[in-house]
């Protein structure tokens, strides 16, 4: 439920946002190594998330803006929970030029999964040499800076990021298994930049962009909650290490035509520098994929469409790391087609 008030140069919201759930789960693992290993779990968790927010936007001039609001939470599952997070920003745009400064702080909570691991289940894990701890929700620090420059129709915007993160959400495997248990790491930081090309409307047909960001995913610490296989540090010799999903370099770019006799064409071309190998800190190779769809109406209620995605076929990994378990590699080629009808308008 929310509440808006536009009054002045003010536009205001309030409002409450809440939840509660039960979950009805099983759970069952036996082992196929000869040893006879059983373990089976039913578990019926529940919880609820209750928020209550204010926010303002006001235009002190025609040139000038400010962002403010906070945002209370209160979580209650397998543990209780209560966080206040308070959100800043404010936007400039110089005269004559056009261009816009902008900048954010703001702290984000995001709840803890209901189901966490008890009884037969965590006896097996323990069996295996795992412990499990109580997940607590990850709390955000978010910090942004940008610049939005308009030239010719065209747009050209950079923004600088740094994510600080404590309780980190991630997940780790169960043994020499396929199964993947939550936990969280006691701090994570994701630092980058990131540049955005988008053109006009060009013959009144086609959309161009150009996106490329350069970041750092890293973790530090000890495993504070959810499956945890080894009580010591993180990373080795302390201090930050790179996570599991770290890719240095990312780059996409694409079109998107209007084509006469009413048909749309759409490709993008996507390119990473490659993500973290193993433990790091070297990476593995890097990686293209390009992609293309192709629709067209028919009337005023049918049209059919086509989409190619991977269509080289290449294959690369995901992830290979040994510390949080699993090899996860990209989809191979998917072609796909789509009929769409409309009953009404």
């Amino acid at each position: 439920m929310s509440l808006a008030i536009t009054r002045g140069r003010h536009n205001a919201r309030f409002g409450t946002y809440g939840f509660a759930q039960q979950d009805d789960s099983l759970f069952r693992v036996v082992a196929t190594d000869g040893s006879g290993l059983i373990a089976s779990e039913k578990d019926s968790p529940s919880g609820g998330l209750f928020t209550l927010f204010a926010e303002d936007q006001f235009r002190a001039t025609d040139w000038l803006t400010f962002n403010a609001g906070v945002r209370y939470t209160h979580f209650s599952a397998g543990v209780v929970e209560d966080k206040t997070d308070p959100r800043i920003g404010t936007a400039l745009r110089i005269p004559k030029l056009g261009w816009v400064l902008r900048a954010f702080y703001g702290r984000y909570y995001q709840a803890p999964p209901l189901t966490t691991v008890s009884g037969p289940l965590l006896q097996f894990a323990t069996e295996q040499g795992f412990a499990f701890l109580p997940l607590h929700g990850e709390t955000d620090e978010q910090r942004e800076f940008g610049l939005t420059i308009p030239v010719r129709g065209w747009t050209l915007d950079f923004s600088n990021f740094q994510t600080h993160s404590g309780n980190f959400f991630d997940h780790d495997v169960l043994g020499n298994s396929n199964i993947f248990f939550p936990l969280s790491i006691e701090r994570a930081r994701i630092h980058g930049w990131e540049s955005t090309l988008r053109s006009p409307r060009i013959k009144k047909r086609l959309d161009v962009y150009l996106t490329y960001s350069n970041q750092m995913a890293e973790g530090a610490g000890v495993v504070t909650g959810g499956l945890l296989s080894d009580p010591g540090q993180l990373c080795d010799g302390g201090g930050f290490c790179y996570l599991d999903h770290d890719q240095r370099n990312t780059l996409s770019t694409g079109f998107h035509a209007a084509l006469p006799y009413r048909i749309s064409a759409s490709g993008n071309l996507s390119y990473g520098s490659g993500f973290l190998n193993g433990d790091g800190p070297s990476h593995l190779p890097d990686h293209t994929e390009v992609s293309f769809s192709l629709s067209k109406s028919i009337g005023e209620r049918l049209s059919v469409g086509f989409t190619a995605q991977n269509i080289a076929d290449g294959r690369y990994l995901l992830d290979n790391s040994n510390t949080f378990g699993g090899t996860h590699w990209n989809y191979p080629r998917q072609v796909s087609g789509e009929i769409r009808y409309r009953f009404h308008f």
